[in-house]
Formats: C-alpha cells, structure tokens, sequence
C-alpha cells in the first residue's frame, strides 16, 4: 500500500536569503571596513600630529638671534672715569634713578656718590656677575673708594655691557628666550586670569570656554575665541590663523596631544616665549621678554604690575592695542587685564586702584632691533663671518661681547656730526663731504669705535670701504727704513732738491713740494714734520721700493702694493682700517696685534665657542720704532699737526697729517698712550674737496680725542737707545753750548762717528782747561810734598820755570804706576765719546 506524502514529511529546501538581507550585510561589512580604514586613517594622522608637535617641541624651538654687546664699563678703586661717563653708560643701560635703589636697574646718586643696584650678567656659563649693589665715590676724575655686596677678588666690578643690536633669523622673528623662572609672577596671574583660568585644570581643550564662546557669539557678543593657551600655543607655534574648520580641529587635537607629552610649565615657558607681542619694522616681536626691552627699554623682573597688565592685553591684538598708536585703546585694554587679575583674587582693591592710574610710559623709540651702532656692528658682523656660517649667526642664539667702547663711540659720532657740518658749511668743495674715523686701543688691538657711514646705514662702511690713497700717511715708513739702517739718525740731513725719476714707461716723474717750494738739506726730523715731498721720494728711492713695500708688509699691510715711485707719496689704496693697523704698530713700540671686534662668542647654553687673546709679534725692531716714535712727535710739536698741542702738551701725542692730489682725501692718522686713531675726510665722487689733512682731517681727530680721557705716549726706551748732544741738520755728535745742537735718541750701535766743528773745539779747549788745571794741582802737591821735606816721586817730576826736573804723569817711576798700562787705554774717540 502505498502511503502519501504529506507536507509535513517531505525532505527539507534551505532557505535562500532575500536580497535585502544581503544588502544589508554587504553595507554593514562595508561601513565596518570603513569604519577601520577611518579609525587606521585617524590613528595614523594622530600619530603625524603627535610626531609633528614632539620632533619641534623637544629639538630647536625657534631661530633665536645672535646677540652683539659692548665691552663691559670695568670699575676699581683708582680707575680714571669722571662723573659724565658713570651717568652716560647708566643712561645707555637705562637705569632709573631711584633714592631707595631697592631694585635691579636702579641707582642713587648723592653728590659724587653713586648707590647702583646692579642686574647681573652671564657672559658665559663660567663667567657671570650676580646682581649686586655697589656704592662709588668718584673725586679728581677717579674712583676714589668702591663698595660691593658681592665679593670680588679681582677688586675689579663690572657693569654690565650695553646692547648694540642683533643677527637676525630670515624668518625676521627677534626674540629673548626667558625661562619661566625668570617671569615675575603677577605677569603669569595676569595672564592666565584673562586668557585662560582653566590653564591648570583643563587637559588642552576646555569644553567650559568653548560653549562661552559660542553663547556669546551667538547673543551677538564680542566676538569671542574660546581657545585655551594650550590652543593658542598650537596655533602660533604650529599653524596659522586661518578661521577654518580643518585648522580648529588639529588646533584641539594637537592640544591634546601636547598636553599629553608635557607639563603645564614647559607649555607654558613655550607660549611666553612664541606669543607675537608687536612688529618692529620687518621684524616681529615675539615673548614677553623681548616686549618688555621693545617697549619699556627694561627687563621683565623691573616692570611693575600695570606694565606687565599692559603686555598682557597685547596678547589679543598687538596692533589694535599699539600704545604708540592707539594709546587710549592700548590703556583700556591694559585696565581690563588688571580687573580680571582683581575678580580672581590677584590683586587687591587698593594695589588695582594704584594701577590704573598709571601712565602707559612706553619709551617712544624702541631700542631693540635698530642697532645704536650700526657702523661698528657692521665691523662685528664682518669678522663673524670669517669664522662661522651664516645660519648659525641667524640662528643659533649666540651671544657676542665686542670691543666697543659706548664712551668712545658717541665721542666718535659727536666729533664726526659736528666737524663735518662745519667744513660743508666754510667750504662750498665740501658741500658732499663724507668722513670715517676708526679708534682702538693700541696695546690689545681691541677696536673701541668706528664711524662709515651716513645717519643711515646703507650697508657702505667707509671705514673698510673706502679704498682711497693715503697720502703722506705712509711717509714715517721710508723716515722709519733710513733709522733702521744706521746710515741715518734723527739729525742727519737730508736733500729737498727737486728730483726726477725714469718711469719704466719711459715717461718722467717729478714730483713737488706742496708749497711749491724747494728746501735744499733739511734736517730729517724737519723732512718729516713738514711733510716734504722731494725728501721722502730722495730717500724711499735710496733704499728702494720694493724695501717699501716690504716695510708695509711687516707693517701689516696684506693689499697688493704697486711698485711705482709714486708709492712713495701715498699713491696706493688703502681704508682707514689698514691705516690703523699700521699706526697701531707705531704706538705700541713695533709690536703689531691684529685690530679685532670680538672679545668672545658663545652659544646659547653659555658654551665659549671663541676668545679672543693677545696675538702679538714684533713687526719692528724696538730702536728703530722708537726713532721713529721720537719723529712722529716732532710732527705734533713743530709740524703740520702742531694743532694737537691744544689736547696738551704733556700727552707727547703723535702722528702725521696727509693729503692726496688736487686735495681729494684729507687724512690724520695719530696715537695717545691710550687710543689710536685714524680719521678719513672726503668725497664719495673722488672729487677735489679743497682741504688738506690738516685742514680737513685734524680738526675731527682733535674733537674726537678732546671727548677722551687721554693717557700720554710713555713709551720704553729699548736698551739699544742712548741720548747725545747732535749737530742738526749734518747728525754728527755736539756739544749742549753748540749753537745747533740737539738732544737726540740714537741708536747705540750706529753712533756717529764725526763730529762737529763747534763740539771738536769746544772738546779741544776743554781738554786744554782739563791739562791746565791737571798741571796746576800737580805743582801744588810738589810745593806742598817740598814743605813738608818729603821726598818727590821720579814719576811725578816736572820741568818747572827754575829748570828743576819733576815726573810727570806716566813718565817712568812706579810709586804711583796708572791701573791700566797705555796699550789698554780708552781710545780717543771712546773717551771724547763720553765728553760729547
């Protein structure tokens, strides 16, 4: 029997999925797909942010500057310094006169007594002087008793070196990186009470500011930002300031990442350092320290608590609130900081009601960024870049103390302002007359001033620039040669007959005297005093040009020279740099030390990565220097800068004056005990200017020199130098009753051995006086030896007018033999030698 199937019996079908079931599993596999490329994606851009805040955050933050300072104002007990120097370097510094003197950068001055709270300075990490208070008294233009709260051993005290400007990165940001320990507080609580009071709690991103921000914004408040200081880090340091979507997002994210790797204080030292505070010229000002310098010319720990409101408000917008602009804005911004810093209990009732009060007193040139100086920084920048790579300079924070001098300098620019309006105004050829005027210390090689330019700094130094000929500059050279030689001393006579020398062009040069006169045999110092000409080219020509040239080269001279007689007379170019390194050499007795600019580098951990020492070697010998020293003051006291004695005639100053064809250049090149300098007057068109070293030249060393303490030229006799009574204008040996006898230095190894007609006389009738009188006292002991009944010594019988027989002296007899037998006398010329 055959059974039916029923429908609940028969073998079982799989059910096939709808199509909308598979759909959705193919979109939820897709969406999970998705969903992890999305989360793999956002990880791996994470990560790109993380490594992005941590490689800058961790390495080199910013293009930090390089610093350039002057030397140092060395105080001590007995130190020469008046009055006017003490008050202008604490001007430079910007100290405030204070009668409590209670803070860094405050002084008090009672009379001649100065109370100076000092800031301190870290010249390097092993050099640093700590903030002090010194107490001075200065009396006869010296410092008469010096104290100190901080001991010294050297007994010296340094004030601290003034800023003379800057390398800049090419990015233009300036800055002073400051660490938070050293930002007074009330600027912290000032800070984070207006821009972020959340700063210690929130975790980059505060949720709190951001729904106020939109509240505000959508009530149609001020526009408000909500970002935290963490934020706003991340924008200036990270991003910029474009209003869009994409930018606030990585803005949060990259806050967050941020505060996850660092604490509150390295984010917060970071932002003080990176805020944009203000724009001067190109350049931005960046931090609070270098806002403080930019607009009230003092550090961060001196302002008091309304000028540390007042940088704070800029925060929000450095060109809204300029004060040197929008002085009202810049005040009711500065009012809103101190009430916030008053709502969270910052600042007392009484304290913010004294606050307000105050005046903005922002200095109205800012001295950061133009440099005071920029001659002699230019000087610096030149010798830095000798030794370092540009970006290092730029970059690289390091910190430069320099030979500058600030005293000399303003003296320098002073004496260049004021003498160059003068002659424009007296003389209508120098109508565009420019000048350089180049000074150092001459025992160290340090430069101490240098002026080379216009009111504006073209980038054109005249004082290394400006290749121009020097004239009778280097007349002491072939003065210096003929000394050296033996064949000539301070005395000898030398010819200014008119010459003509045979050109290897075949043409013929002759050169003439400026005053156009001939002079016949002048004496040599007389040659050089007044600057003749046909004497110098006679005796550069005797001893040859290429002696010249060599002459130069020990010099220091490192130019090619041309070997053409007109050499002779200045016709090479040179700038009034080189020419201080040769007269540098004449002041300091033939030893030649490099000028330099630089004392020492270092970077910005405080690490020396230069210091400059004393790189001397002799260059001429010390007799001849001295010969030569010995005329470049007869140029001073009888020659064309006879002018200088009005400096005072007990300094014994030294130098020469010189001027080039149709007076083009006026130059003086000169030396006291303590400053050489060299000064340049001209056209920039090489164009006759009417006025000769003496006229044009001088008179700016004079005004120069005049604004210094000056030391006088002391300079040591070498042990190859003695003094003899000269016959002048023939150098043979005199005697002082001689009508023309000079008291001279002569080398001891080239004594002349003539002498003068007068002196031979005048030594003849001495020795006749001398016999004479011998031959009396001798017949007077006889007489004496005869009434007494003693016996005459043989050796002393002489022929008397009564025929009796007496010695004479070493005429046999050896009672009373001589120490010394004839055949090791002096000679003649050895004993009349010591007469003369």
């Amino acid at each position: 029997m055959h059974s039916k199937l029923t429908p609940s019996s028969r073998a079982p079908h799989s059910r096939q999925p709808s199509p909308s079931s598979q759909r959705g599993v193919v979109i939820s596999m897709v969406l999970l797909i998705i969903i992890i490329v999305a989360l793999v994606l956002v990880t791996l851009y994470l990560l790109k942010l993380d490594r992005t805040i941590t490689s800058k955050f961790e390495g080199k933050r910013w293009d930090i500057p390089a610093k350039v300072y002057s030397q140092p104002l060395e105080l001590y007990q007995g130190a020469a310094i008046e009055t006017s120097t003490m008050d202008t370097w604490l001007e430079l510094l910007n100290y405030r006169s204070d009668s409590k003197y209670d803070r860094t950068g405050t002084f008090s001055k009672k009379g001649q007594t100065y109370f100076i709270h000092t800031r301190g300075f870290s010249y390097n990490a092993t050099d640093k002087d700590a903030e002090q208070v010194i107490k001075l008294t200065i009396s006869d233009k010296k410092i008469k008793s010096i104290q100190s709260t901080v001991a010294t051993e050297s007994g010296i005290i340094r004030l601290e070196p003034v800023g003379i400007g800057g390398i800049y990165p090419d990015n233009n940001e300036d800055r002073i990186v400051t660490a938070l320990s050293d930002v007074p507080q009330p600027l912290i609580d000032a800070l984070i009470a207006t821009e972020d009071r959340g700063f210690y709690e929130h975790k980059g991103v505060s949720v709190r500011g951001i729904a106020r921000a939109v509240v505000n914004n959508f009530r149609g408040g001020s526009m408000q930002g909500g970002s935290t200081i963490t934020q706003q880090l991340i924008k200036n340091f990270y991003l910029n300031s474009d209003r869009t979507l994409k930018r606030k997002v990585n803005e949060a994210l990259m806050a967050v990442l941020l505060e996850l790797h660092y604490d509150k204080d390295e984010i917060l030292q970071a932002y003080l350092n990176e805020i944009y505070l203000g724009q001067n010229g190109k350049r931005s000002i960046n931090g609070f320290g270098l806002a403080s310098q930019f607009y009230f010319d003092q550090p961060l720990s001196e302002l008091r608590p309304d000028q540390q409101a007042f940088l704070v408000g800029l925060a929000k917008g450095p060109s809204v609130y300029n004060p040197r602009r929008y002085p009202d804005n810049a005040v009711a911004r500065r009012n809103v900081v101190l009430s916030n810093m008053q709502v969270v209990g910052k600042l007392s009732q009484e304290d913010y009601d004294a606050a307000i009060k105050q005046p903005l007193k922002v200095i109205e040139k800012p001295s950061v960024g133009k440099s005071r100086f920029p001659d002699f920084l230019d000087i610096v920048k030149r010798e830095l870049n000798d030794v370092y790579y540009a970006d290092d300079l730029k970059n690289e924070g390091l910190k430069i103390i320099s030979t500058l001098d600030p005293i000399a300098q303003m003296a320098a620019d002073k004496a260049v302002d004021r003498k160059l309006k003068e002659l424009r105004k007296n003389n209508k050829k120098a109508e565009n007359l420019e000048g350089a005027l180049v000074s150092a210390n001459p025992e160290t090689g340090e430069l101490v001033a240098v002026v080379g330019s216009g009111s504006e700094f073209t980038g054109f130094n005249r004082a290394v620039d400006a290749k121009r000929q020097v004239g009778s500059l280097l007349k002491p050279i072939i003065y210096m040669t003929a000394l050296e030689s033996g064949r000539y001393n301070l005395a000898s006579s030398v010819d200014d007959s008119p010459i003509t020398i045979s050109l290897s062009n075949g043409e013929k040069w002759t050169p003439r005297n400026y005053d156009g006169r001939d002079h016949g045999y002048v004496p040599l110092t007389t040659a050089l005093a007044q600057s003749y000409n046909q004497s110098a080219v006679r005796l550069g020509n005797e001893f040859g040009i290429s002696t010249f040239v060599e002459q130069l080269r020990r010099m220091g001279v490192k130019q090619k020279i041309p070997e053409y007689p007109s050499v002779l007379l200045g016709s090479v170019n040179l700038s009034p740099m080189d020419m201080l390194g040769v007269y540098q050499v004449f002041a300091t007795g033939g030893f030649r030390t490099p000028i330099h600019s630089i004392r020492s580098v270092s970077d910005n951990r405080g690490a020396v990565l230069q210091r400059s020492g004393l790189n001397t070697e002799r260059s001429i010998p010390p007799e001849a220097n001295y010969l030569t020293n010995y005329a470049l003051q007869e140029v001073v006291k009888s020659g064309t800068a006879k002018r200088l004695q009005s400096l005072g005639s007990d300094l014994n100053l030294a130098g020469k004056t010189g001027t080039t064809n149709d007076y083009r250049d006026a130059w003086f090149a000169g030396y006291s005990g303590n400053y050489v300098s060299v000064v340049w007057v001209g056209r920039d068109d090489n164009k006759p200017i009417g006025l000769s070293g003496g006229s044009g030249a001088l008179p700016v060393w004079v005004d120069y020199m005049n604004r210094l303490k000056l030391t006088p030229v002391t300079m040591a006799q070498p042990e190859g130098i003695e003094w003899l009574w000269l016959e002048n204008n023939s150098g043979k040996l005199s005697n002082e009753n001689c009508a023309n006898a000079r008291y001279l230095p002569v080398m001891s190894a080239h004594i002349p051995e003539e002498a003068s007609t007068c002196a031979i006389n005048m030594y003849e009738q001495e020795r006749a006086r001398e016999q004479m009188q011998w031959m009396q006292q001798e017949q007077g002991m006889m007489r004496q030896r005869r009434q007494e009944g003693l016996p005459i010594p043989n050796s002393r019988v002489t022929t008397t007018d009564n025929g009796e027989n007496n010695a004479g002296p070493n005429e046999g007899g050896n009672d009373e033999a001589p120490a010394e037998s004839n055949t090791n006398a002096d000679t003649w010329y050895d004993k009349a030698l010591e007469w003369f």
